[in-house]
């Protein structure tokens, strides 16, 4: 049973924190003063202790200090009601494992049980069922309702015939959608041909689709077999299906109705047993009534859709692909980055990523390789400043959105700040009075 000293002035708060970590299954001790805790920790070795920053007499940074200086394994977690960058940083260099804002109970639980696994002071096994449930499929991670539904359609569709289109915007996954699929079907053992549709010239897509004859073109000297003939047995991964040419959609049609195909400068039909799965990140009905993409062909690729969300939608996956990315790059670059700070989640999880997982995935490897400390802080990410709008088919309230938008900015001007309102002012290229009455009416705490 891991040993926990919390460490508050307020009574209340250690009441709360003594009943949630006792809970959990700790060995829970509180104090109200550092000098108390202090001595305590010299008569105990405990394993985690849970500070609050702003103490009398000795501010949780010196108690830190002498914590570690007393026995280096504890480890010490850092709640405040007050963020700030520089603070967040000296409390790492001085081995803090994280800084968490002081009443997010639920974060402060976490980051507790974060701590503790990464540390060995418990098991996974002494974590609940609920708390280690499957958190991948097939490489893609997420616990949420949206991914649960992909990967119960995944297992439904895997062993059947029919064609596949996979629906969803840049960088959310479909192609490990596709691969997945393959992998759960009965052509698993055979080959996954993968092919981006729009990153290929028209020429050249051809002959990698279907193959070549010997002396069919300049530059063909030998014959060569394309992707339909390489994939025997298996499966077809058209990616980017809506960038397909005219003249590859007629070819591709007579694949599908008729399983056959021809070599560039071949004169015998070619038959082919594949399974086709294709993607898009665009609206293939808007093409098919804008004449530039065929009916037939839609409909014979879209038998079964999946719908994959965007990384917006599925919010509560954040954490899990954000620790993936660390362990990842961490072993990738050789560095002891071990978590992420909550105050960097925060930023993160109010974070719209436009370019979705590939955008994440993106920011924590910049992250990973900026950081000098052992936790990512909010300093090392670097996020897109472009703001993104979601507009649904029922539509939105501009108003309402725009007061979002102002409001978001005034709190980001004001934390920066310190709270000094004639500095933010001046941030947000407003008077002072503006900002007051910005403030007032949009109800910023």
């Amino acid at each position: 049973m891991a040993k926990i000293l919390v460490l508050d002035d307020d009574q209340g708060m250690r009441e709360v924190m003594e009943i949630m970590l006792t809970k959990e299954g700790y060995d829970v001790t509180t104090s109200d003063s550092p000098v108390k805790a202090i001595n305590l920790c010299r008569k105990t070795a405990y394993d985690l202790v849970i500070t609050d920053l702003k103490m009398p007499k000795i501010d949780g940074i010196e108690f830190l200090k002498t914590i570690k200086d007393h026995r280096l394994e504890t480890v010490v977690i850092l709640i405040t009601a007050y963020a700030s960058g520089e603070t967040a940083i000296n409390a790492m260099k001085e081995g803090a494992y994280d800084y968490v804002e002081k009443g997010n109970i639920e974060e402060i639980k976490q980051v507790v049980r974060q701590a503790l696994l990464k540390n060995g002071l418990v098991s996974e096994n002494q974590i609940t069922k609920n708390e280690t449930a499957e958190e991948s499929f097939c490489g893609m991670i997420g616990t949420s309702r949206e991914m649960a539904k992909v990967f119960t359609t995944i297992q439904k569709v895997a062993n059947t015939p029919a064609n596949i289109l996979i629906l969803g915007e840049s960088g959310t996954g479909k192609e490990l959608v596709a691969r997945a699929i393959h992998a759960n079907s009965s052509r698993s053992k055979m080959p996954f041909m993968a092919i981006n549709s729009g990153g290929i010239p028209e020429n050249l897509l051809e002959s990698e689709l279907f193959g070549y004859m010997k002396g069919s073109f300049t530059g063909a000297y030998a014959d060569r077999a394309g992707l339909f003939e390489l994939a025997k047995g298996g499966t077809v991964f058209l990616d980017e299906i809506g960038e397909l040419p005219p003249v590859l959609q007629v070819k591709l049609l007579r694949v599908v109705q008729e399983k056959t195909f021809r070599r560039i400068g071949g004169g015998e039909d070619i038959k082919v047993d594949v399974r086709i799965i294709s993607a898009t990140n665009q609206n293939l009905k808007e093409k098919v009534k804008k004449g530039e993409f065929r009916e037939d062909l839609y409909f014979r690729l879209n038998v079964i859709p999946v719908q994959m969300p965007p990384l917006r939608q599925r919010k509560e996956d954040i954490p899990l692909l954000t620790k993936h990315f660390i362990e990842k790059y961490a072993r990738e670059f050789n560095k002891e980055v071990r978590t992420i700070s909550s105050y960097a989640m925060e930023l993160l999880m109010g974070y719209a990523f436009p370019g979705n997982i590939r955008e994440l995935e993106n920011i924590i490897e910049r992250g990973v390789a900026m950081e000098t400390s052992n936790i990512i802080l909010p300093e090392s990410l670097v996020l897109s400043t472009e703001i993104y709008l979601d507009i649904p088919d029922q539509g939105i309230d501009l108003n309402t959105e725009l007061e979002k938008i102002e409001r978001k900015a005034i709190e980001k001007a004001l934390q920066k700040t310190k709270g000094v309102k004639t500095k933010a002012a001046e941030l947000l290229g407003v008077t002072l009075d503006s900002l007051k009455y910005r403030i007032e009416k949009l109800g910023v705490a």
